[in-house]
């Protein structure tokens, strides 16, 4: 698959309804207003600027620059990455295999996930931009936001902090499963 349209899809998922609203009226000199009004998701939006050759997995900078405009330096950052690197979150960039409790941590914190992602310092809105992308599916949302900790540390998301907060948070027993 192509990355770049990986990647798309992805910025496409992540964006509430109010800044694709905002995407669309910054491309209103490139894209037909009849176009515009066609358009229900940021696939849709995208799919458009790469008909027009406004983007492509060489040519990044008229994204990177509505991004800017709807202050979502997250995406900023991500698209810059893609840019060095040919794809988003390369494998050395990640934690190792070893460091990946995700499934373990899923499958026992449940409802108060929140309380742990604040102790790993997620932001609110982050946590409430993953609770509208996904907002029936309680793991998901959870599982998402340790993967935005995970895209946010790098290499730095180390199974020791995971520890540290779930004990922090009294998740000792999660705690021990991890550590297993």
């Amino acid at each position: 698959m192509d990355p770049f349209l990986i990647l798309l899809n992805s910025f496409s998922s992540s964006l509430s309804d109010a800044e694709l609203d905002s995407l669309k009226f910054l491309c209103r000199r490139e894209i037909s207003k009849r176009r515009l009004e066609s358009v229900r998701s940021g696939r849709d939006l995208f799919g458009i600027l790469l008909e027009q050759q406004l983007i492509a997995s060489d040519k990044v900078s008229f994204l990177e620059e509505l991004f800017k405009n709807i202050k979502r330096e997250d995406l900023v950052s991500q698209l810059k990455q893609f840019e060095e690197e040919g794809e988003v979150n390369a494998p050395d960039d990640q934690p190792d295999a070893h460091e990946k409790p995700i499934e373990v941590i899923c499958d026992n914190v449940g409802k108060d996930w929140k309380i742990l992602m604040r102790k790993l310092d997620i932001s609110e809105v982050k946590l409430e931009r993953i609770v509208a992308a996904n907002p029936y599916n309680l793991r998901e949302q959870f599982y998402q936001s340790l993967r935005e900790w995970q895209k946010w540390k790098g290499r730095d998301a180390k199974v020791a902090d995971l520890i540290k907060a779930l004990r922090g948070c009294n998740m000792n027993l999660v705690a021990d499963k991890v550590e297993k």
